[in-house]
């Protein structure tokens, strides 16, 4: 072998591994902070949607959405800042704004009333957006989404979820569950 073609070779073979190191360079294990989402209180965020209950003030007692910017209008105190906090933490909110001249001991009880979609992008029948129903797992939401298209990689999947005001991107097994407002991505297999 000539030195210029060893030269060559030798170039080639650390193009070759750079091109390989540059594709597993992707790969990012979920965080610690992902299955600790999990088991944490739910945080509200825009998208979702507020079933408020004022016992003994009807005029009070409603459904309200949780807007872009991350507040609900409620009557009489107007924006309350929901982003974030949990619906115990809200509960006192909206109570100690209400003692602030207008009830003197209402009692506040929150529950959602709809979960802010998830997304499903990638290798599924039908990439979109869908209803978050608690309890769902990757593999259910895949299905929802109508399945794997025939070249999807089926072990695991990326997902984008927002924690503590961060956005994180992980990738997790088909069984581990996913959260409100998760980004589901769904990978090609090589072969």
């Amino acid at each position: 072998m000539t030195p210029a073609k060893s030269k060559a070779t030798l170039l080639l073979a650390a193009a070759m591994t750079s091109v390989m190191l540059a594709g597993c360079s992707g790969y990012h294990p979920a965080p610690k902070a992902f299955h600790e989402a999990v088991m944490q209180p739910y945080r509200v965020d825009a998208g979702d949607s507020l079933r408020i209950t004022v016992f003994e003030q009807a005029g009070l007692t409603g459904t309200y959405s949780v807007d872009q910017a991350g507040y609900i209008a409620f009557p009489l105190i107007g924006g309350v800042a929901a982003r974030g906090r949990t619906l115990q933490e809200l509960e006192s909110s909206i109570a100690a704004s209400l003692r602030q001249g207008y009830l003197r001991d209402p009692d506040v009880a929150i529950e959602i009333d709809r979960y802010r979609s998830f997304f499903i992008m990638g290798e599924v029948g039908q990439a979109g957006q869908y209803s978050y129903v608690p309890g769902m797992t990757v593999q259910k939401a895949i299905a929802i989404a109508g399945g794997y298209s025939s070249r999807a990689h089926q072990r695991d999947a990326d997902i984008t979820r927002t924690i503590n005001g961060e956005i994180l991107t992980g990738r997790v097994r088909i069984t581990d569950p996913i959260l409100a407002g998760d980004t589901i991505y769904v990978r090609e297999r090589l072969f």
